[in-house]
Order: structure tokens, then C-alpha cells, then sequence
């Protein structure tokens, strides 16, 4: 068995459901130590994260990712057992095998290979983990290890996220970028009576229905080069009792923005504001920004790097996109660093039959050690 697939079928029989670590970092950290690297273990709550660290000064290069995984769901409806790794005709079944425990894996192995090569490489190279990626709030993981380094003036230049970025084969996409996530949740306030008798009553939900309807119809904005146009979508709507005889007195919808750096966090919150208010609503609405748009710009020296480690290895030239959902690296771009999202393949995270194919899990270290040796060179001499 290859180190790589020993070290992600290790980290797989470990049921590190959000928020448990399972004991992942903790194995990762011994293995790290033996290689040179500090450790930093920052505990929030019940969330583990792993700042491990070789070298001294000059510029950062940090691998991003997360030990923590979603649960499997009905055991009985997986082919093998979520948490006992299962290799059949090549692919490499399990949870967390895609999303991340691979590319967790890969970044160490590759880490690892690294130090031992050029152990008086310039600048520094780290490894950061958390088991609250998966989570609903990421309250304890990424965003709270970004607000300590702030705080301490710890400085990232480079960070390359592990997520599952290729499409159909490794390396063939990568994501330099991502759209910011802003959230709402609108509580319109109504008065409950008999269906009977509607003038004694005020249904939030005939009150609602013109201004969700204007929502939905609004342009946001139209995008630009990076970034598609703002998409607004409502995901949850709820009123009433059970009842068909009751007006219900209040009514809850969830809505989210997905946008780019063509509109900000502020302006959709003030626009959105003024075309309830245009509806004369008596309504509370609550916000959750989880996290702004981010770009690494065409010329970044990781952008760069990445493409064309991308190329020679994988013999494309990736397409470079700012689709999909959002990651941790929201959190680190803040601080200054150009983030870049590469790992395996994304078909079946969060499915029944996660699986990850062996040839690529293979192959994946040597991206990420390629990526190190472009960055963080060996001093001559």
C-alpha cells in the first residue's frame, strides 16, 4: 500500500463527523513532527485545528483543509461500509474519500517528501486543518483560526485549498476564486383568526407574496469578467398551523445571495430593505454574512504556479473558475493571501459511494509538492 492510500484509508475509519476530529490531527500531527514541522493545536469548543509549520521566515505557502466529514447516511444504502475503506476495480470507496481525507492525506505525504528534499527551503511551508468545515455555522474552524492570526500578525501569502475542484479528470479545474454568501431570514408579522372571517385577520402570507415576487424578478447586478450576475434564491418558506381553517399570525423565509465583487454584502442588504419597506411589511429580518467574494487575480504568482503545475501534470491547462459553493478560503484571502482550490475530482462528495479514483489520489501529492518546490525555493550555495 502507497503512503498516500494508507494515510487517507487511516483517516477514513476515523468517523470525524462535524465537529469531531476523531483523532485525525492528532495522527497527522505525530507524523508531521517526525518530519521537523511545529505544531499549533487550536482548540474552539468542540473543534480541533492544526497549524503545523516548517521554516522560518520569508513568504508562506499554507495547504488548506479539513478533517471533518458529513455524515454517511443510511449505512445500508452504501455499497460497503462509509467508514471502512474499500478499494474495488481501481476507485477507493469511503467517506471522506473526495471531500477531503485524500487531499489531506496528499498535502502530507507531499509535505513530507518536500522537507526531506529541501529541508533549508526558503520561507515557510504549513499545513492548517479543522474539523468544522462541514458544520452549519463554521463558527470554531477557519474563520476563528483567521481571526487569531490576524490578531497575531500571522502572515499567509500563498494558500491552496484542497477541496475537490476537477471536474472529470485531476487537475482539469481549479477554482481562483468564489462568491460570497449572505443569508437572510425575514419574520413577517401578521394577525391570526378564522379563515371566515378575513377582515378580523392579516395574513402574512398575501402581505409576503408581492415582495418575494419582486425579489425574485430584481437584477442585482450583471457581473463581470470573474463572476456571474448575483443570484438570489429563497430556500425555506413557513406559516401557518396545520390547520385549513386558521390564518396563520407570522411567517419565516429563508433567503441566500450568492454574489460577486460586482455588488457588496451592505448594498444587497440596503436594497433588499427598501423593497420590503416599499410593501409596507411589519417584518424583522435578520442577516448572516458566512463569508465575502474572493479572487486570486489573473498574474498571481499562485495562480500561475498552479496552472502550470496543472498543465505539466496533468497535460491541460485547467480551466480557472470561480464557480460552486464557497470553502475556507473565504477566511485566509482576507488576510492577504492568494488562495487557489485544487484537489480530485468532484462527483460524489456528500453521496452515498464516495469514492475517489486510486490513480488520481496517487498522482495528487506530486501536484502539491511541485506547487511547494515553484514557491518556496531551496537556498544555493
Amino acid at each position: 500500500m502507497s503512503a498516500v492510500l494508507d494515510l487517507t484509508c487511516d483517516l477514513i475509519r476515523r468517523a470525524s463527523v462535524t465537529p469531531d476530529d476523531a483523532g485525525c490531527q492528532a495522527t497527522i500531527a505525530g507524523r508531521l513532527a517526525q518530519a521537523g514541522f511545529r505544531m499549533r493545536h487550536l482548540r474552539f469548543g468542540e473543534v480541533d485545528n492544526l497549524w503545523a509549520t516548517h521554516g522560518e521566515g520569508g513568504p508562506t505557502l499554507a495547504f488548506l483543509g479539513h478533517t471533518d466529514v458529513v455524515p454517511s447516511g443510511p449505512a445500508g444504502a452504501w455499497r460497503f461500509d462509509p467508514f471502512e475503506p474499500t478499494v474495488v476495480d481501481g476507485v477507493l470507496y469511503g467517506r471522506g474519500a473526495a471531500d477531503m481525507k485524500g487531499s489531506v492525506a496528499a498535502m502530507v505525504v507531499a509535505l513530507e517528501a518536500f522537507v526531506a528534499a529541501h529541508p533549508d527551503h526558503a520561507g515557510r511551508v504549513g499545513l492548517l486543518l479543522t474539523s468544522d468545515e462541514e458544520g452549519p455555522t463554521n463558527l470554531n474552524g477557519v474563520r476563528r483560526v483567521a481571526e487569531a492570526f490576524r490578531a497575531e500578525g500571522e502572515r499567509i501569502d500563498w494558500c491552496v485549498v484542497g477541496e475537490p475542484s476537477s471536474a472529470a479528470r485531476l487537475g482539469d479545474l481549479i477554482r481562483v476564486g468564489r462568491r460570497g454568501s449572505l443569508s437572510g431570514t425575514l419574520t413577517v408579522r401578521g394577525v391570526q383568526g378564522h379563515v371566515a372571517y378575513p377582515e378580523k385577520a392579516k395574513n402574512p402570507i398575501h402581505a409576503v407574496a408581492p415582495a418575494l415576487a419582486d425579489l425574485a424578478a430584481e437584477r442585482w447586478d450583471e457581473g463581470n469578467a470573474d463572476f456571474p450576475p448575483t443570484s438570489f434564491q429563497i430556500s425555506n418558506l413557513n406559516a401557518g398551523t396545520g390547520a385549513s381553517n386558521v390564518i396563520p399570525g407570522t411567517l419565516t423565509a429563508l433567503f441566500n445571495f450568492r454574489y460577486g465583487t460586482a455588488s457588496t454584502a451592505d448594498d444587497l442588504k440596503v436594497r433588499t430593505e427598501a423593497i420590503l419597506g416599499r410593501h409596507g411589511l411589519d417584518y424583522a429580518l435578520d442577516w448572516n454574512l458566512s463569508g465575502e467574494p474572493f479572487l486570486t487575480p489573473p498574474g498571481g504568482r499562485l495562480r500561475e504556479v498552479v496552472v502550470d503545475v496543472c498543465r505539466e501534470l496533468a497535460g491541460e491547462a485547467p480551466v480557472q473558475s470561480t464557480g460552486g459553493g464557497t470553502s475556507d478560503g473565504r477566511f485566509i484571502a482576507p488576510l492577504g493571501a492568494e488562495v487557489v482550490e485544487l484537489g480530485p475530482v468532484n462527483a460524489t462528495i456528500h453521496q452515498v459511494d464516495e469514492c475517489v479514483a486510486l490513480a488520481d489520489l496517487e498522482r495528487l501529492p506530486a501536484f502539491y509538492r511541485a506547487i511547494a518546490e515553484r514557491l518556496i525555493a531551496a537556498p544555493t550555495g
